[in-house]
């Protein structure tokens, strides 16, 4: 281990994060791939409308027809998101935009963000992920990703701003199971 610490960005940091619990869940890698993704999406999203980043929806004007409704959808519970899913030949996928999201494309996505340091990040995530009965887990995940995730300034000048992922606070959280 030669690294102790990645610059990153918290979106791909999320998106792996995710990814581990959801397959220490007992979600298949694709599945869990997609998922990961999601999870990082929605917070996004929450964020960017809480910064005035993102316009909220707007509502519908008065005397417009309403949409025709949607079929109702499945959700997977993921690090308290409630991630909407579709049924595809390959398998459950985690939907973006009323669109499957492709395994291979985050793979593809966090290998891009990690570059040369994923294999160690995804190791020490495991080891994190592992420490834990995977219902606790559930319950826990996303408090012990606020307890590791990079540091950020605040407000709009943190949004897409890189930071130092630590390592070895990933570990000690391991540790401390």
């Amino acid at each position: 281990m030669t690294s102790h610490s990645v610059l990153v960005n918290r979106a791909p940091v999320l998106t792996l994060w995710g990814t581990i619990v959801a397959e220490r869940l007992g979600h298949p890698r694709g599945t869990s791939l997609t998922l990961g993704k999601a999870v990082a999406g929605l917070n996004a999203q929450s964020k960017g409308r809480r910064l005035g980043i993102f316009e909220p929806a707007e509502a519908r004007p008065a005397g417009k027809k309403a949409a025709k409704p949607r079929p109702a959808r499945e959700s997977i519970e993921l690090l308290g998101r409630a991630v909407p899913v579709v049924h595809t030949p390959d398998g459950i996928r985690a939907l973006a935009k009323d669109t499957p999201e492709s395994p291979e494309s985050v793979e593809r996505y966090l290998s891009q963000k990690f570059g040369p340091a994923l294999a160690e990040v995804e190791a020490a995530m495991r080891l994190l992920a592992r420490a834990y009965p995977p219902k606790r887990l559930a319950v826990i995940g996303f408090e012990l990703y606020e307890r590791f995730r990079p540091v950020v300034p605040e407000g709009t000048r943190g949004w897409g701003a890189k930071g130092r992922l630590d390592l070895d606070t990933i570990r000690a959280l391991a540790d401390e199971a």
